[in-house]
């Protein structure tokens, strides 16, 4: 789901996953404008369907950003956006992940890949589970600074995660709070 459509964990979430959704919509549209493809034309429709289709073929935010354009076939659904029983919507959202990554400069190798994942557990956070949501959409703000959580780190938050109940998952804002939540367990 888009940042504009619902109510996120925080208000830095909510603003980090504006910021992934706009460059995501940017290098939909650049792919669009290096075709020479009016952006609300059939011809574009035809273009998502090939970029998610084959998505070894193109950046993530680009595949990301077709599959924005798309309504499921099968439940009516924005593509991947369907109920979590949907296959062909969940086929599309695993394909997702065959898409090119290439990290930023100055960011820790692998921070594109741990960013690309965080975001779309953030945007389709209802294929996972309360505490995948709450681990990925915590970090989300630090990936998309440059960061990239040691092993190491992503376990002992996985602990504590582990400690919280679902309800608690889903209500808290901060790292914080989970480790406060979590104290004593």
């Amino acid at each position: 789901m888009t940042g504009d459509s619902r109510t996120w964990r925080s208000a830095l979430l909510a603003r980090v996953v504006a910021e992934i959704e706009t460059e995501i919509r940017q290098a939909w549209h650049r792919l669009l404008l290096d075709l020479d493809v009016d952006p609300g034309s059939a011809e574009a429709i035809e273009v998502a369907w090939l970029a998610v289709d084959d998505p070894a073929a193109y950046d993530w935010r680009t595949v990301d950003g077709a599959l924005e354009r798309l309504s499921c076939p099968a439940c009516g659904a924005g593509l991947t956006q369907g109920p979590a029983a949907c296959e062909t919507c969940e086929l599309h959202h695993r394909m997702r992940f065959g898409a090119r990554e290439v990290d930023r400069r100055d960011v820790p190798p692998g921070n594109e890949h741990a960013l690309r994942v965080a975001s779309a557990v953030a945007r389709t956070r209802h294929r996972y589970s309360a505490r995948a949501r709450v681990g990925y959409e915590l970090v989300l703000p630090e990936l998309v600074a440059g960061a990239l959580p040691t092993t190491r780190q992503a376990q002992a938050g996985k602990a504590l995660i582990n400690k919280l109940t679902d309800d608690e998952c889903d209500r808290v804002e901060s790292f914080a709070e989970v480790e406060e939540l979590a104290r004593g367990r």
